[in-house]
């Protein structure tokens, strides 16, 4: 079912018009005879984002191509973009093995645009559910932080810095309730564009978003802590439902006054006024370490631990068959992406063989024409 553009602003049509993915948006016609390209999903400084289906797969899956827009004036800058950009693919593909991270499927440079394809993950984001719902208590939140806190230790366990939480960029997952991070900043700092000679990067580019961003940030110094200063600006949003400039600040140090317009617990006030010090020796250094303050044992425990609750009225075998069953049970979009990083690593593996022999084939023949 294709989404042909309708009712579109004068911005949105222009995006359609000045991209390749826009112009085949709606259409038969595929996308390097693979992507069907149905809907532009949203617009930021760094590029544009469509849902796509993938016609070279059973099934013919969604997926999401990020269409990133850097200008270069010269090859060389253009090269060492591409060798950054490949660099940074691969940390993403990596980090897209875990269930919470959306799984990298590909990623190309085409006429000197670059191209990232990500699972699609059907579901909501929480600045939307907020405004749907209303704010969440303070355990909704405690909740939160107890699915986003180990995520964020896998992530900074793999020396990467995502630079732009925030509700937008935090989806629940329709089909299993599972919280999924999107919109690393990794790659998009290697898009910022080149000097000249292609071999410095210019410094003048910010990547964050403005009241979510810690000092340091701005400064083009992120560090792990950065994260942890955006997740509690994110968790007011959560308690409150107001953007982080809506709140008053405090004009000699520059900290947040929250106090009166959220309602806490002492000890969990405690554990959000750190997470929100300007002073990066004052604010927690690592998702760890708040996990210890809030007395969670098990800071890897599996997200369908906190997801399963048994009823009352289940005793002695009929318990046993329904744990079971709760523990065998994939939820279908966790089937999808279980397949879909199997056929990746099926593929991968075929790929090397190919190559392999392709190897072999070169040695064997230029011995062979040696004598």
């Amino acid at each position: 079912m294709n989404f042909p553009p309708t009712n579109l602003s004068t911005f949105h049509s222009d995006v359609l018009q000045q991209t390749e993915l826009g112009q085949l948006c709606g259409t038969e016609r595929l996308f390097r005879d693979r992507y069907e390209i149905l809907r532009m999903l949203g617009r930021g400084g760094f590029g544009v984002t469509f849902l796509a289906r993938d016609a070279n797969l059973p099934g013919d899956p969604l997926c999401v191509i990020k269409q990133l827009c850097p200008k270069f004036s010269d090859p060389i800058g253009l090269q060492t973009a591409r060798k950054r950009f490949e660099q940074e693919a691969r940390i993403l593909s990596k980090l897209g093995s875990h269930s919470q991270i959306p799984m990298l499927l590909d990623y190309f440079v085409n006429e000197g645009e670059f191209y990232l394809v990500q699972e699609y993950v059907r579901g909501y984001t929480l600045a939307r559910l907020v405004r749907r719902g209303g704010p969440l208590s303070e355990e909704g939140v405690k909740y939160f932080l107890r699915q986003i806190l180990p995520l964020l230790q896998y992530i900074h366990g793999n020396n990467v810095i995502h630079r732009d939480i925030k509700p937008q960029n935090i989806i629940r997952c329709q089909d299993d309730g599972r919280l999924v991070l999107i919109d690393f900043g990794a790659v998009k700092e290697e898009m910022v564009p080149l000097s000249d000679t292609g071999s410095q990067k210019q410094t003048t580019q910010f990547i964050g978003t403005v009241g979510f961003a810690p000092p340091e940030q701005f400064s083009l110094r992120p560090v792990y802590a950065s994260d942890i200063y955006s997740l509690g600006v994110t968790c007011l949003y959560l308690l409150s439902g107001k953007a982080p400039l809506e709140f008053d600040s405090d004009r000699s140090t520059g900290e947040i006054q929250w106090q009166d317009a959220v309602s806490v617990s002492k000890d969990f006030g405690k554990i959000l006024n750190r997470m929100l010090k300007i002073s990066l020796r004052e604010r927690y250094q690592s998702a760890g370490v708040i996990m210890q303050a809030f007395g969670w044992e098990s800071p890897q425990d599996n997200l369908a631990q906190f997801m399963t609750t048994q009823r009352p009225s289940e005793k002695g075998s009929d318990r046993k068959k329904s744990e079971a069953n709760s523990q065998n049970y994939i939820p279908p979009t966790a089937r999808t992406a279980i397949a879909l990083r199997d056929w990746k690593a099926r593929w991968q593996a075929k790929q090397r063989e190919h190559q392999k022999r392709s190897h072999h084939g070169i040695i064997s023949s230029s011995g062979h024409s040696g004598f």
